[in-house]
């Protein structure tokens, strides 16, 4: 049996050395090191164990834990991937042939999937990715919007609006639609036996190679957009939703994500 001790981890932790040096508890120091206010030889550091010896370790001068506010992100999913609202399903262990990679949205709310195209100004930090709720679903063969988020009054706003609150989609169809086209999707939207939520359904752009419907509807209903183009007779290739309440998805490229402005409210 061996009877080497461990070596102690050299140096102190930096939640350690930056409580010495605002004279405040070590639960605070791990605040404002998460919160990236704290460089060890210039450099941002955001883990609070990491270790320190001589390095030079400095706080912000305008660092303040009031500014440590809740993030919310919006992602623009790739079809074919899982919304992220709940795990990946487990394939059965009696199942013998290759076990296919599911993919989740939430594979993509890291740091090297943020949009270029964010201007927000929100610098990104390790902790927006901890505790992140989602609660609109979006089907797995559709793309475009989720919402990701740490606060929780936009999860609440989410959770008990949902059911009044506007999604835009595009639904992409084969060939050209004419206006006359969607009459049927007309009339089934007003019959209430047929008990289809309200929406409303338009012509975007048409042609010979294909058409791009934009369906408005108050709630989540997967499946929707399928119903109604069969209705019609169209040939449903593609489905992304665009913007969720007063919230568009703008110019996030697919798998990418940004933050929610301050301005912009759902």
């Amino acid at each position: 049996m061996s009877t080497t001790k461990p070596q102690a981890l050299e140096g102190e932790r930096l939640a350690k050395r930056v409580a010495q040096i605002l004279g405040c508890s070590r639960s605070e120091a791990e605040q404002y090191i998460e919160g990236g206010f704290v460089r060890v030889d210039g450099v941002v550091v955001e883990d609070p164990p990491f270790r320190v010896q001589q390095q030079a370790v400095t706080v912000d001068a305008e660092a303040s834990l009031l500014n440590l506010s809740d993030v919310t992100l919006v992602l623009n999913k790739p079809p074919g991937w899982l919304d992220g609202l709940t795990e990946a399903p487990i394939p059965s262990p009696h199942y013998k042939g290759k076990k296919p990679k599911i993919h989740t949205a939430r594979e993509l709310l890291t740091p090297a999937h943020h949009s270029p195209t964010d201007t927000s100004e929100t610098r990104v930090l390790k902790r927006h990715f901890n505790d992140l709720q989602a609660s609109v679903e979006l089907e797995t063969g559709a793309s475009g919007l989720l919402v990701f988020t740490q606060d929780w009054r936009t999860q609440r706003k989410l959770t008990e609006d949902m059911a009044v609150m506007e999604h835009e989609l595009l639904v992409e169809v084969q060939g050209e639609v004419p206006p006359e086209a969607l009459i049927p999707i007309e009339r089934a939207l007003r019959d209430e036996r047929q008990r289809l939520p309200h929406a409303k359904v338009s012509v975007g752009s048409s042609g010979p190679q294909g058409s791009r419907l934009r369906l408005a509807v108050k709630g989540a209903h997967p499946g929707l957009a399928a119903h109604l183009c069969e209705i019609a007779g169209l040939n449903l290739v593609g489905l992304r939703r665009i913007r969720l309440g007063r919230v568009g998805l703008g110019d996030v490229a697919p798998g990418q994500w940004r933050y929610l402005g301050a301005h912009e409210r759902f």
